[in-house]
């Protein structure tokens, strides 16, 4: 379990909007913010061509600002749902997923869902281009593959 990176005492519930460190309460970003060095986002973003509607919905349903991690979004009881490193390691290996992430649509509907705060919603509306189904198929019988 992770600690306040400025009090090391209790779990964070928070992170720094301009460096990103977690803590875990009003005094202890009180004490952080005099000290903070922003970090500088060196990512350059493509321009954006046309979106399908799909997309256009997708970045309707979350904006693309976020910068949590995916430790922000599970819980102490959502453990369970983590993929070990080894079989994420399996998915850089697999020649079917790269074959389908040569697709632009797929890596754009891949970055809208990645950058957007309502994971939840935006994933339900890329769950319904097939396109993205068919990724999440591919990465799945990776991840679990089935029963012989």
């Amino acid at each position: 379990m992770q600690l306040c990176s400025v009090c090391n005492e209790e779990p964070p519930k928070y992170r720094c909007p301009g460096c990103l460190i977690r803590y875990c309460s009003l005094n202890c970003y009180k004490k952080h913010k005099d000290g903070c060095i922003p970090k500088k986002d060196t990512e350059k973003k493509p321009e954006n061509p046309e979106l399908s509607p799909a997309l256009q919905g997708m970045r309707q349903a979350g904006s693309t600002e976020s910068r949590w991690s995916v430790e922000d979004h599970l819980e102490e009881n959502e453990e369970s749902d983590r993929v070990p490193l080894q079989q994420l390691a399996r998915l850089g290996e697999c020649e079917a997923l790269k074959a389908l992430l040569y697709n632009p649509h797929l890596r754009q509907l891949l970055r809208t869902v990645d950058e957007a705060e309502g994971k939840e919603s935006t994933m339900k509306i890329a769950m319904q281009e097939p396109l993205f189904v068919e990724f999440a198929d591919q990465c799945l019988r990776v991840i679990e593959p089935p029963e012989k």
